[in-house]
């Protein structure tokens, strides 16, 4: 689970250099990239030996994808999760665009589909241009509600508002979409859980109602999941790394350690832990 990748180290922010660490660690250690879809699925396709890793980033922030202007153009910046992303594939091409990407469509402080004028020189016109180019190119879109609301402070019918107006805009960016995962903000769960999962709203404007049902909900912490073939494996409980310091060499040793790494079997085959 990473949210920013900017020039300091801190609980929710990763430099670059640290991001690009942990692809080439990650890499090293037989690990490779899938969507969280994948994993509801149960379609781990990887060549024996090697083992599944869903990285997923919340909160839309400009240091994820982040357009340059060059020339008349626009490139994807370099120094964003994205441009770091694509520019290690070029080297590793078996490393696919497979990636978690837990939106907030009106989040402040450039929050907001990846940014918005003037934030960090991105331009409100290039908000959905960001959640297609995702799309197209193989990345999986998930819904984190609207403006980050902790769920647990407000009413049943907020909780819907900030969850399905989220799942408009991500329509409204590519039409017909299946968003089948949501990312709980803060890791708190509404008053009732269901509506994590399951829920609908009615726009007061136009009438229309927005239904909104996931297969998949993130926590915002607790470590490696279950194998999806375990029978405990609960997809409404998904849990996830938080990757800060040296967390993450010390959660893929503690795997290793212990023998609980998924392995995979070969693409032929269903996959199942070792």
């Amino acid at each position: 689970m990473y949210h920013v990748i900017g020039d300091h180290e801190a609980a929710w922010t990763v430099t670059p250099q640290h991001f690009k660490r942990d692809l080439e660690f990650l890499y090293a250690r037989g690990y490779r990239p899938v969507n969280v879809r994948d994993i509801l699925d149960k379609k781990i396709e990887l060549p024996a030996g090697l083992s599944p890793v869903a990285f997923t980033f919340d909160d839309a922030s400009p240091s994820q994808f982040r357009y340059i202007e060059r020339n008349g153009e626009l490139v994807i910046d370099s120094t964003s999760a994205i441009g770091i992303w694509l520019d290690f594939q070029k080297t590793h091409p078996d490393w696919g665009n497979k990636a978690t990407f837990c939106m907030l469509s009106g989040g402040n402080h450039g929050h907001n589909f990846f940014g918005y004028t003037p934030w960090e020189g991105q331009k409100t016109a290039w908000r959905l241009k960001k959640v297609r180019w995702l799309a197209e190119h193989g990345f999986e879109l998930c819904n984190h509600t609207l403006w980050h609301a902790q769920l647990n402070k407000y009413s049943d019918a907020t909780v819907q508002e900030q969850i399905a107006r989220c799942a408009m805009a991500i329509d409204s960016a590519v039409p017909g979409y299946h968003v089948r995962t949501f990312a709980l903000p803060l890791g708190a769960w509404p008053k009732d859980r269901e509506l994590a999962w399951k829920g609908s709203w009615t726009n007061p404007k136009t009438g229309k109602t927005i239904d909104y049902t996931f297969e998949g909900v993130l926590e915002v912490d607790g470590g490696p999941n279950r194998s999806p073939f375990d029978p405990k494996f609960d997809p409404h409980s998904l849990l996830r790394v938080h990757v800060y310091a040296d967390n993450l060499e010390k959660t893929i040793d503690k795997l290793d350690k212990s023998g609980d790494r998924y392995v995979s079997a070969g693409r032929t085959s269903q996959s199942s832990p070792r």
